[in-house]
């Protein structure tokens, strides 16, 4: 079992119950997926872009993405619907765990003048999204082998009904907030 999952076995469950007093068990907070998304616009032009992308996404998240594609056309950006613009990929479970643990204790602290994540980047609903400028900040991007600065976006998806539920959750969990 991971870190992560322990740790939330054994004291944010507990924490979390006494702290908004549930009922039942089954009415904790917990982290349903993390979705990565990266969008990639360079690949209208230049298709070997969105490789590269699929690959350091590869590495970032251990799991294969899935290429999205554009909905709809737009004339002023060259976009015609159905081209490839950008790679997602969905964890759960362990793999989820994992990616979280090393986000908020490794690849969080390397970002230049980081002094925690925004408070007010939830949707209403206990989902929390993060945005990442550069994917250098993961340990296992190669510095050198990277020929474009990326950035990409993190959804954390729980099943708090509200915003300070899945703050209290996230905050137990580790996520270094903004003070």
């Amino acid at each position: 079992m991971n870190r992560l999952e322990q740790k939330y076995k054994e004291t944010v469950k507990p924490a979390l119950m006494k702290q908004f007093e549930y009922s039942s068990v089954m009415e904790i907070p917990k982290l349903e997926k993390v979705v990565l998304n990266m969008g990639v616009g360079d690949a209208i032009q230049n298709p070997k872009v969105l490789e590269e992308a699929v690959e350091e996404m590869t590495q970032i998240a251990g799991q294969k993405p899935v290429i999205t594609k554009a909905k709809k056309s737009i004339a002023n950006f060259k976009l015609r619907e159905g081209m490839a613009i950008g790679c997602k990929v969905t964890l759960r479970g362990e793999r989820m765990y994992d990616f979280l643990d090393k986000l908020m204790n490794v690849s969080l602290p390397r970002v230049r003048d980081f002094r925690g994540v925004s408070t007010t980047a939830f949707d209403g609903r206990g989902n929390y999204t993060l945005g990442i400028k550069e994917q250098l900040i993961f340990p296992e991007i190669d510095f050198d082998k990277v020929n474009k600065v990326r950035g990409l976006d993190i959804v954390i998806v729980t099943s708090a009904k509200t915003n300070k539920e899945a703050y209290a959750l996230l905050e137990q969990l580790g996520m270094p907030f903004a003070k």
